[in-house]
């Protein structure tokens, strides 16, 4: 069986792994290429767009692949949508990996905004000391507020830099730590994070440490996704795969 996995996210990764070398699976891992240098993949690897919905239906039905695996990141809305609508389109079976978002518990101040205009809003007019660990392409909205300090991370640099008076830029691919969060931001006198409700734990590191520190996270709410069969874990992943090749050698296919 074909099976195409959109990814970009650890869980894509982590299930390509789990898949990587069985002989009943011909497994390729699609990313979108906007990773300079993209991590080490287990899998056959395909770097670009495919021309919105219609043309990732094309791409299926042309290399007949079986299953397809939404394992894009939570706020790849529009991803995730011509995935859902390729699918129909093309009969393959379909279902997205999505990790369960994160829950505030006792301790965490978080105010949670649609997007990172509101975001920029919430900060107020006073200037703060903002952690924005984000991606490159979410950056513009800062520069409408050129009064904050902003620690900017992000897994590529950003160039050109924003048109912003005062910002520190990092890079770095997680998983990172509470322990190390911690002393990036006491390091940058961080009073506030901006972050995505992306659940899992790489990256949950900053919210923990902003527990910590007392510390406040505007926190951006998970765009709505297609209604489409969904599981939340790897396991469930391949338990889904797993499904599909039973019931194809049932068929005597």
């Amino acid at each position: 069986m074909r099976v195409l996995i959109l990814g970009g996210t650890s869980e894509a990764r982590l299930l390509a792994e789990r898949l990587a070398g069985r002989p009943a699976l011909a497994v390729t891992l699609s990313l979108a290429g906007r990773t300079a240098v993209p991590a080490q993949q287990p899998v056959p690897v395909r770097s670009g767009g495919f021309g919105g919905a219609a043309g990732l239906a094309d791409y299926l039905k042309r290399e007949r692949v079986d299953i397809l695996i939404d394992a894009t990141h939570p706020y790849a809305g529009r991803i995730s949508a011509n995935a859902a609508a390729a699918a129909q389109t093309s009969g393959v079976r379909f279902v997205a990996l999505r990790r369960a978002p994160w829950s505030a518990c006792a301790g965490d101040r978080w105010i949670e905004v649609d997007n990172l205009a509101d975001a920029v809003r919430a900060l107020g007019s006073a200037p703060r000391r903002v952690f924005a660990p984000l991606g490159r392409n979410d950056l513009a909205p800062l520069t409408q507020a050129p009064q904050h300090f902003y620690l900017i991370r992000s897994v590529d640099p950003v160039d050109p830099p924003l048109q912003l008076p005062r910002a520190s830029y990092v890079t770095g691919r997680g998983p990172f730590s509470q322990a190390d969060e911690i002393t990036l931001m006491r390091a940058h006198a961080v009073d506030i994070v901006i972050a995505k409700n992306s659940g899992g734990d790489a990256t949950y590191g900053k919210i923990a440490a902003a527990r910590a520190l007392a510390i406040a996270v505007i926190m951006l709410r998970r765009p709505l996704l297609a209604d489409v069969r969904s599981v939340e874990t790897v396991a469930e992943a391949v338990a889904f795969i797993d499904h599909a090749l039973g019931s194809r050698k049932a068929r005597g296919v």
